[in-house]
């Protein structure tokens, strides 16, 4: 999970991508960059930690240009902590490209080595970003005759791209001195949508990861980037599109409306803040059927994702709503921190109980979401700190059980707290005195009430269906080893390490 977007306009773009990467911050906190193009010279900054730590007044001014791309980074593959892994990316040849990347590639492993041993690339670091630019300029190089790129060029690059990578995928990349490409993977489970402006000087356009970028910053919504489809927006702001896989099949991942995604946003034609208003009629049904004994006082949403849920389920069953915890909004998202240590820590120091909320009274909490366990039981035991008599848990989605390998931080099993415990067992690691999960049929069904389109979703972290095919028990075991080899990340210097790049490029245009 990362957050990108993409502007192409009618002036200067660096404090357009820089407040479309804060209304992104939520999509990934440790790293940011922003790269812009002035003629055929690419300008960028990228650092380590929040857009807003990472971009000075004198880093924006040497952002020129009328279009650009920016990047904030929640890493799936490679290092947190390694600079060299922040993007955009840049590779010189062929025409020079710079390329920000949201999801993850499955196969990274096997198209490095296909770069070093037949394409003769080299890859500097570990990101699987990067692997995807490279593939990106050998398919362009390969596929330009002329030497220089024209539309029909690029959209058979992407094509070769689809043919060689596999996994998920949503790219803004810069194409110097031509302008900028957009392009999402074959089963679209990464979001991507488009936007336009009006303006006196002419129609400017921006492509971004969620919609809520574009309401911000003034662009209307025209629709998303199909699976398997690739946008392609010149310096003058000439559009075109062209659908460029072989073959489709659209499976957003589920857990962008569950908690990756804000409440404001659109995905796929659907309300992301609905569906969450729905999964919470859902679970509000199983409670009445399954455990019509349970004696509420009141149900209490754990901030801020849940709130739509537990708001739906509290007038579904006619209890009372409370906001029963105050959240520090100045510590970042605890399910996307780096380390288990940072998490746990962390938990105390964003959330703080209001005690007469809790004082002698049967508490429903409500959470999105319960993967590692961690905050939840932490939660729990500040509930019952409070003066809880009892503690009721209920969780919006179903048990994450299997990792995830398309672009969220769920890589190995031991992780994972529902992974071969039944529900009374997490009940009972929790510290809760009940415990309820919606069904993986009923959160499926959320979404669809909102857009009966969608036959098909990404949720594997919840079923174990890995739609892309290639996943089996020996990837997932080597992805474990991997992650727990012990591996230390490379050290830096931040205040050495400026991030700052100047390219002074040949224009194509």
């Amino acid at each position: 999970m990362c957050g990108i977007i993409g502007v192409v306009a009618n002036s200067p773009v660096n404090q357009l991508l820089y407040d479309g990467l804060q209304v992104l911050q939520h999509r990934g906190q440790d790293a940011a960059g922003i790269a812009t193009a002035e003629g055929g010279r690419f300008h960028m900054h990228k650092g380590s930690g929040l857009v807003r730590d990472v971009f000075r007044t004198r880093n924006m001014r040497n952002l020129h240009g009328n279009w650009g791309i920016g990047h904030c980074r929640y890493p799936t593959a490679g290092s947190a902590h390694n600079l060299a892994e922040a993007q955009p990316f840049y590779v010189n040849s062929p025409f020079g490209l710079m390329l920000a990347h949201n999801g993850n590639l499955t196969n990274s492993g096997a198209l490095k080595k296909d770069m070093f041993l037949q394409d003769l690339r080299h890859m500097n670091t570990n990101s699987d970003s990067e692997v995807l630019l490279n593939v990106l300029a050998h398919e362009l190089q390969a596929a330009s005759t002329r030497y220089q790129v024209d539309a029909e060029t690029i959209f058979k690059a992407v094509a070769g791209v689809h043919r060689r990578a596999r996994g998920a995928y949503a790219v803004v990349t810069m194409i110097a001195g031509y302008g900028l490409l957009a392009f999402r993977d074959p089963y679209g489970i990464r979001p991507l949508i488009i936007g336009r402006n009006e303006t006196e000087a002419g129609t400017e356009y921006m492509v971004a990861s969620e919609s809520v970028a574009l309401d911000t910053l003034g662009f209307k919504i025209m629709r998303d980037v199909a699976p398997g489809e690739a946008v392609l927006i010149d310096t003058q702001g000439n559009f075109i599109s062209r659908q460029c896989a072989e073959r489709t099949n659209h499976a957003p991942c589920i857990f962008e409306f569950v908690y990756l995604a804000r409440p404001d946003s659109l995905i796929d034609g659907i309300s992301v803040y609905e569906t969450r208003l729905r999964m919470g009629d859902f679970l509000a049904d199983k409670i009445r059927h399954t455990l019509p004994h349970l004696h509420i006082d009141s149900v209490i949403p754990i901030p801020d994702s849940s709130r739509p849920a537990a708001m739906e389920l509290a007038q579904r069953l006619g209890l009372p709503y409370r906001e029963g915890f105050v959240k520090n909004r100045y510590i970042g998202r605890t399910f996307i921190m780096p380390g288990q240590v940072h998490r746990k820590k962390s938990v105390r120091q964003k959330l703080n109980a209001i005690s007469m909320e809790f004082r002698g009274k049967n508490v429903l909490l409500v959470d999105d979401s319960i993967v590692r366990g961690t905050t939840s039981r932490e939660i729990v035991t500040m509930a019952r700190e409070a003066g809880a008599r009892n503690v009721y848990f209920a969780s919006a989605a179903p048990p994450v059980r299997y990792p995830n390998v398309y672009g969220i931080d769920m890589p190995t099993r031991n992780e994972l707290i529902a992974n071969n415990r039944s529900d009374e067992e997490i009940r009972r690691e929790i510290g809760a005195d009940a415990l309820i999960y919606q069904d993986i049929e009923d959160l499926k069904a959320a979404v669809r009430a909102v857009n009966p389109a969608l036959g098909r979703f990404e949720a594997s972290c919840f079923d174990g269906d890995y739609i892309t095919g290639d996943i089996n028990s020996n990837y997932l075991s080597n992805l474990e080893n991997n992650s727990t080899s012990g591996q230390l990340p490379r050290t830096y210097d931040e205040e050495s390490e400026s991030g700052q790049l100047d390219l002074n490029l040949v224009s194509n245009a």
